[in-house]
């Protein structure tokens, strides 16, 4: 049996409505992103929560030209949105649940997520989480030349820019051969 691991990316209150704000496409995917959380911790499968940390004014971090201040550390905007902040509180001590930080776009960049991954035999990779065309994108496309399996959940992942969103969407399935559900 493969097992598999849930990528939740950058779920967070600066993502969702504050300093870097999808907006309402990323309010509207909360109930789904709670939802497959939730189902895959009650699997023999694990759950990443790959959150952004960013320090404000960073010279040397090439986001800071790009983007204004978000996820800054110890703040609010860093903190996991709405209902994924109560998965984590209740589930923060399970091994079979990673809180990450990441400071590039994506979640293998400069961690050790694809260490801890393949420790536990994950072959499958569900990805969640925004901004679609951004780092769930990076993310999708290190995974593929690790040589994981990728799913996309298309009703959980959103961006602030529907066109990248869909373009995403379609890099995913013709360029990485990932399955999009």
């Amino acid at each position: 049996m493969n097992k598999k691991a849930l990528i939740n990316i950058d779920y967070t209150n600066d993502f969702v409505n504050g300093a870097l704000p999808v907006g309402k496409p990323g309010e509207a995917i909360e109930e789904k992103v709670v939802s497959l959380t939730k189902e895959f911790l009650d699997t023999e499968n694990y759950v990443v929560l790959a959150i952004d940390v960013h320090v404000k004014d960073d010279p040397f971090h090439p986001e800071t030209k790009l983007f204004p201040p978000h996820n800054l550390a110890r703040t609010k905007g860093r903190e996991l949105y709405g209902g994924l902040a109560e998965f984590y509180e209740e589930n923060k001590n399970s091994e079979k649940v990673l809180y990450m930080d990441k400071t590039r776009y994506s979640a293998f960049a400069g961690t050790n997520l694809d260490i801890w991954l393949r420790e536990r035999g994950v072959t499958d990779l569900h990805l969640i989480g925004v901004c679609t065309d951004i780092c769930v994108l990076h993310t999708a496309v290190d995974a593929y030349n690790k040589g994981y399996k990728i799913t996309v959940h298309k009703d959980a992942v959103a961006s602030f820019n529907q066109a990248g969103h869909e373009w995403a969407l379609g890099h995913f399935e013709g360029s990485l051969g990932a399955t999009i559900l």
